[in-house]
């Protein structure tokens, strides 16, 4: 059974994780995964643990003032917010509903990695072939009926708008450090691609 300390930290997790990213304002800070832990420390005392996304992120100044506004709100009149950067975030943290989220808002989420490691990089073509159509997954069989597009693999990247692993990338960079800018071979489409760290 929670204690009433176990249920007040669940509570103020959820309030800070509620915070939007600055600079892919359609996840939270819990679906990108970078909010570590939230700790109570004593009466109106808060420590929040927060892993930048890659070392000296510039956003992770606004993410953690935006948390300390978002607690104080709360009612929780003194917050700590601490970078922690062991283990480090990778894009595997980034949780399903936050990947739904990239792709119903127009950006490939990235690919999953399967073993633990650096991203392995392989050098070559700028663009992926695949099954064309959202009807393709990364085991062959159709998506279930609830799935929100095709399920991630470790070597395509699908088009958000019509599924296709088919595409070029035009970019390593778009509007983000973190984004590449790709188009889609089928509709044609170009699309940013949330790249896998």
């Amino acid at each position: 059974m929670a204690t009433s300390e176990e249920e007040e930290e669940e509570e103020l997790r959820r309030v800070a994780g509620s915070v939007p990213d600055p600079e892919l304002p359609v996840l939270t800070l819990d679906e990108l995964g970078v909010l570590r832990n939230v700790h109570v420390l004593g009466p109106g005392r808060v420590e929040v643990e927060l892993t930048p996304t890659y070392t000296g992120c510039p956003a992770i100044e606004t993410m953690s003032a935006d948390i300390v506004r978002v607690l104080h709100a709360h009612g929780v009149p003194e917050v700590m917010v601490h970078p922690v950067l062991s283990p480090p975030w990778t894009t595997d943290d980034i949780s399903d509903t936050g990947r739904r989220k990239l792709r119903e808002s127009g950006i490939a989420p990235p690919r999953t990695q399967r073993a633990p490691g650096p991203v392995p990089l392989a050098l070559g073509p700028t663009h992926t072939a695949g099954p064309a159509g959202p009807q393709a997954s990364d085991h062959g069989a159709p998506p279930a009926a609830d799935d929100a597009g095709p399920r991630d693999t470790v070597g395509a990247v699908h088009c958000p708008q019509c599924g296709s692993a088919d595409n070029e990338l035009l970019s390593r960079f778009s509007s983000t450090a973190c984004k590449a800018l790709r188009r889609c071979r089928a509709c044609r489409e170009p699309f940013d691609h949330f790249k896998e760290v």
